[in-house]
């Protein structure tokens, strides 16, 4: 039976992108082998890929695992049945910024574009998936103009980056990696005797991917 998961000790951390570093292949493997010249990452960093060709890897952050001098694995990446890679590019994710002034969290996002697909020889309708949806993270915060977090936020937003953002359930619990921009205003609201919030929206670029621990 799989163990509940509860929005409680839950850190989030946001981080940015470090200097890009070329990749000149990714084996189909699992897990997938990055080869990147002279990369100095260590096991246990985060990474976020650019690439094309395996278009499956595109705009998603992974863990590094299993470094070598000129390669790194993509942990818990299975590239199998991916397209074939081409060329790409790996930035380091550095999570400085810790946040804790959310209240709710609420996903959305994901489902695909259905393309039809019905001739007039049909007797039913048919259709096949397009594209997906992009995920987002719609998220409720008490309003602190002090705060650290939401002060990152709003630079982030005010020019569109890209950032980093980490969630982990519990001390050495699950843990989930995704990029995306943010959009935060800053801007206060509420109800008369209640608290006064605002809200920050995560466009996830890629897909997300997730971590036992």
């Amino acid at each position: 039976m799989a163990e509940d998961t509860v929005w409680k000790n839950v850190a989030v951390s946001i981080g940015s992108l470090g200097t890009a570093l070329t990749i000149t292949a990714i084996t189909k493997a699992s897990p997938g082998v990055a080869t990147s010249v002279g990369h100095g990452l260590s096991n246990g960093d985060y990474v976020y890929l650019a690439t094309q060709g395996m278009r499956q890897v595109n705009q998603k952050v992974v863990r590094v695992a299993g470094v070598a001098a000129d390669t790194f694995q993509l942990e818990g990446v299975d590239t199998t049945d991916y397209d074939t890679f081409v060329s790409g590019t790996a930035k380091e994710v550095t999570y400085s910024t810790s946040m804790s002034s959310a209240i709710s969290v609420d996903a959305a996002g994901g489902e695909f574009d259905m393309i039809p697909t019905t001739t007039i020889h049909a007797a039913q309708k048919s259709e096949v998936p397009g594209l997906p949806s992009a995920i987002s993270y719609n998220m409720d915060h008490k309003w602190d103009p002090t705060d650290v977090a939401q002060a990152t936020m709003k630079a982030a937003s005010d020019i569109q980056a890209i950032k980093g953002f980490k969630f982990q359930f519990g001390s050495g619990g699950k843990i989930l990696v995704l990029a995306g921009y943010i959009g935060f205003s800053n801007a206060p609201g509420g109800s008369a005797q209640q608290l006064v919030t605002c809200r920050s929206v995560i466009t996830t670029l890629g897909t997300t991917t997730f971590y036992a621990s």
